[in-house]
């Protein structure tokens, strides 16, 4: 018998003609992308290229100058409740409570999306992110890539359907890289949705689904991982 397609799966963001402009200079021209649910994303490009102003502008952190930004038909707005309780973000700058040691950071989100059973979560969090031996210190004492763990965890102990990530592997070493890039595939299965900002080729081929390749604002190629990668590898080259 033959087998039935599979269903098409849902598409959740959905970014049309978004744009950005500072004055007279355009950061971001028009872009159009969809994420469906249970997909990754991932966006490259050099730095300036505008990866991260898309991002921020699905996230709901940043208006675009002309285009519109949904998420499951909803217009994205990160203060509305029905959004922020569905959408996780882990941002390119670090933000934290002195005065809070990394179990209470955990603690405070936890709390505050209403988590079930919240502190045998956040005890498997911290394994699973490598903070148990930090789980009371505070983030003075944490390293810069014991800080990236602990934006990450912040983001996993909460409820979300959509994850967006700014570089999450940056300050991060080649074994947390690696537990990074299974916690994804992980996400992933769970049918999360992943816009991912990477400067690592590698971690875009092991989880996304796609690329956008950015510059100068503007999408200079798209498509699947290896064929797009490949492209811009004999680009480079010729």
């Amino acid at each position: 018998m033959a087998k039935s397609p599979a269903e098409p799966r849902r598409s959740l963001l959905q970014l049309s003609g978004v744009s950005r402009t500072y004055g007279e200079r355009q950061v971001l021209h028009p872009v159009d992308l969809e994420l469906a649910a249970g997909e990754c994303v991932a966006l490259l490009g050099h730095n300036g290229s505008g990866k991260s102003t898309l991002l921020r502008i699905a996230a709901g952190r940043e208006l675009p100058t002309s285009g519109t930004v949904r998420f499951d038909g909803l217009p994205m707005n990160e203060n509305d409740p029905r959004i922020r309780a569905r959408v996780a973000v882990v941002g390119d700058t670090v933000a934290c409570y002195p005065d809070l040691s990394v179990r209470e950071h955990l603690l405070l989100v936890a709390v505050a999306h209403g988590v079930a059973d919240a502190k045998a979560w956040i005890e498997h969090v911290l394994a699973d992110r490598n903070l148990a031996e930090q789980a009371d210190a505070f983030p003075s004492a944490l390293s810069s890539g014991q800080m990236q763990s602990l934006l990450l965890a912040c983001a996993m102990v909460r409820p979300r359907d959509l994850l967006l990530l700014d570089e999450p592997e940056q300050r991060l070493d080649p074994d947390a890289r690696r537990r990074l890039a299974e916690l994804l595939k992980a996400e992933l299965a769970d049918g999360v949705s992943v816009l991912l900002v990477t400067h690592h080729t590698d971690l875009a081929l092991e989880v996304a689904d796609r690329v956008v390749v950015l510059e100068d604002g503007k999408v200079l190629a798209k498509g699947a991982p290896r064929s797009v990668l490949a492209d811009s590898v004999r680009a480079g080259a010729r």
